[in-house]
């Protein structure tokens, strides 16, 4: 049977007795795509090495496995070797003569996520050895870790004495009884001791600093309270349920999420509550980053100023318990279903999954929390995706996958035998990407798949920004369904400017006559101002932040013409987020530098001090209404509404800006260009791809609305 967290497994002996292209094929096979040659060459030589090496251990009834996929976690380990009741994790640097104190840190973290999250492994001896193959040395010592958590302390050697060890560490440690049986399909399940120890770096809340938090305490205790009660019912009653929280934008959706992660799994108490955990759960690559290396570094600091030893690796560590990918969660579950998929049902595969006593084969959580969930995947989306096989996590192919992500994962908490919590954080009106299904796509699964759950729906889900409007109606014929005034996060007289800018910037963007009026009642609180100058604009940021405020600039993933006004877009990775968001004003990967901008993509959910939204040609306005257009090569292209896609792409577009301008706490100026007026001497436009005509629509309008000019 091919498992499905690794690319090769198999007994010591099987192992010895294959030929090295074999195994090769075998892991070349089982990868999704194409194997890029250098790691072809990684591959054999650890084969090769350890086909050498291993011959002593072949009588020892032990299992070899290639590229072990740690669950949720995203992370895999070159070689795993499982020895007489010890778990070895080898690190390759095939080639590499010299140790590096990086490539340590790697595989001795290797060894702490196993034995934090790994089910089978906590209670293991787990033994971390770097192998830089051309290294003429070897650790002489073999002694447990000083905290006592069974984790030896890393070793290191080249190909020549990776034997020598593994013999010395069975000597040493000679009682250590068996592996379970099932260590590859291991559940995910932290220990207690990460548990605390996530608490105790949450509770610093510096994610405050990062995240828009304006509605009142009363506000966010009410709605908090109110998830918990509903999870306490349906945990007392064995039931399902579902609740969906809204909130303009600012109003704290993300911090709620968090908190009650948090209160869930304390429930009040010092320790967590056994078997009532929760987790908070984004496919917001970029705002997962952000989040958990915020509170890490904040959490490394702050021991750092007390005098504690702590690496920011093990802050790291800790964060990844509450704040996790929405894919790695999915993916951990895809390992465990029957595939290829039959007749349109899916099943678990009782050979791919451990059956625990409470959760059945559903994740260890009862609660998960899935902020923007109004960005789900469409079934279409999630088909065409799990087709091909993916590029997160397991990579796994399912060619005929029958479910949306909404329906697969409310699935999956179903799974649990007793009794489940999804929390649904929804941003009105900000599906930003094709494939976004929006939350019909949510009630009608729960209409369609699953009409036992328990419903609970804010009351403000049936505005016209949460799916077109239609809520009640997709809702007539459910008997399960409560609205609840709490589920709506309001916003204090103190945050005015948060629910009326959101107000002003759904009117600009619906091109609504009470826009100017609105912006009239913002503008001496809340400055939004207008220029057609990129240099102006960035001036009157930088004379705008003070101290550690941050400001940047923002644009659109369709916009094409932003490079002759010095701007640059800031690479899709999530590091590079960090990086943006996170460092301090004398790094040049910071927003504060003013030349990398950031797209919709990478900064909803997250907000800064100060932006500058540069409005390009993508969306234009034009005889009293918005046009849209995308641009290949070298012209613009109008998007028609001509068919459903399209009309979602331009749902797309216009959301796009939507989020671009709520994310300033404390003002922005919107940065329209003018274009490129100039001709040859022959008459031609020397830039046909910026007209002035392109621009000079949206400026005139955003100026009619009364926005101040510099």
């Amino acid at each position: 049977m091919k498992r499905t967290r690794c690319l090769y497994e198999s007994s010591i002996g099987d192992f010895l007795n294959k030929e090295k292209e074999t195994v090769l094929g075998i892991l070349c096979d089982n990868y999704h795509g194409d194997a890029l040659t250098t790691t072809r060459e990684a591959w054999m030589g650890e084969i090769e090495v350890l086909q050498k090496t291993l011959v002593s251990c072949a009588k020892l009834n032990g299992r070899i496995i290639f590229e072990y996929d740690i669950p949720r976690l995203g992370k895999k380990i070159d070689v795993v070797l499982l020895l007489k009741g010890i778990i070895f994790c080898l690190e390759f640097k095939v080639g590499q003569s010299v140790i590096l104190e990086n490539d340590v840190d790697q595989v001795l973290d290797y060894a702490l996520d196993l034995k934090n999250f790994h089910k089978y492994s906590e209670d293991r001896l787990i033994v971390p050895i770097l192998v830089a193959t051309k290294y003429e040395s070897a650790s002489s010592v073999v002694q447990p870790s000083v905290y006592d958590d069974r984790v030896v302390n890393p070793l290191v050697t080249g190909e020549e004495g990776i034997k020598n060890l593994i013999e010395s560490v069975l000597d040493i440690f000679p009682d250590e009884g068996s592996v379970n049986e099932n260590w590859v399909i291991s559940p995910y399940a932290p220990t207690p001791t990460i548990i605390e120890a996530a608490r105790t770096l949450y509770e610093s809340h510096s994610v405050e600093d990062i995240t828009r938090h304006e509605a009142d305490s009363v506000s966010t205790d009410a709605t908090i309270s109110y998830i918990l009660d509903v999870i306490k019912r349906s945990k007392t009653k064995g039931e399902k349920s579902i609740c969906f929280v809204t909130g303009v934008p600012g109003a704290g959706k993300t911090l709620v999420g968090l908190d009650v992660a948090v209160k869930q799994t304390y429930q009040g108490f010092d320790t967590p509550v056994e078997d009532e955990g929760a987790v908070y759960l984004s496919g917001n690559g970029p705002l997962v980053a952000v989040l958990r290396e915020a509170l890490a570094r904040d959490n490394y600091n702050k021991c750092k100023q007390r005098g504690e030893e702590k690496k920011l690796t093990d802050s790291r560590r800790e964060v990844d318990k509450f704040i996790q990918m929405i894919h790695r969660y999915r993916d951990n579950m895809l390992a465990k279903i029957k595939n290829p998929v039959e007749n349109g049902v899916l099943e678990i595969d009782p050979e791919k999954a451990v059956r625990l006593e409470h959760a059945g084969f559903g994740e260890v959580e009862h609660v998960a929390i899935y902020d923007e969930a109004q960005r789900s995947w469409t079934y279409e989306r999630l088909a065409n995706y799990l087709k091909r096989g993916g590029t997160y996590g397991n990579k796994l192919k399912v060619p005929n996958f029958p479910m949306s992500e909404a329906a697969f994962f409310i699935w999956s908490l179903d799974q649990r035998e007793d009794w489940a919590s999804i929390i649904c954080l929804v941003g009105g009106g900000q599906e930003i990407n094709t494939g976004e299904a929006g939350i019909a796509e949510w009630i009608k699964v729960l209409n369609e798949r699953f009409p036992h759950w328990k419903v609970y729906i804010s009351s403000h889900l049936t505005d016209e920004e949460y799916a077109e409007g239609k809520v009640n109606e997709l809702l007539t014929d459910n008997k399960n369904v409560t609205y609840a005034d709490e589920l709506h996060l309001g916003v204090s007289l103190r945050s005015f400017r948060a629910e009326k800018l959101s107000a002003f910037v759904h009117a600009l963007l619906d091109v609504d006559e009470s826009a100017a009026d609105l912006y009239k009642e913002i503008k001496d609180r809340y400055p939004i101002i207008l220029t057609r100058d990129m240099e102006k604009a960035r001036r009157w940021l930088h004379d705008k932040v003070r101290g550690s405020e941050r400001t940047g600039v923002l644009i659109t993933k369709e916009s094409a013409r932003y490079k002759p006004m010095g701007v640059h877009v800031l690479p899709s990775d999530d590091s590079n987020a960090i990086h943006w968001f996170l460092d301090d004003k004398t790094d040049v990967r910071a927003s504060n530098y003013l030349e990398d901008a950031a797209t919709e993509i990478q900064v909803q959910g997250l907000e800064l001090d100060y932006t500058c939204i540069l409005w390009d040609a993508d969306m234009r306005f034009d005889n009293g209404k918005w046009r849209f257009y995308t641009f290949k090569q070298t012209k613009w292209s109008e998007v028609l509404p001509t068919t459903e896609s399209k009309q979602d792409r331009i749902k797309y577009m216009l959301n796009a800006y939507r989020v671009l301008l709520t994310r300033a706490r404390s003002g922005m100026i919107i940065c329209v260009p003018t274009g490129n007026e100039h001709k040859t001497l022959n008459g031609f436009w020397e830039d046909g791809t910026r007209l002035p005509e392109y621009y000079d629509g949206t400026y005139e309008y955003l100026k009619s609305l009364g926005i101040e000019e510099i």
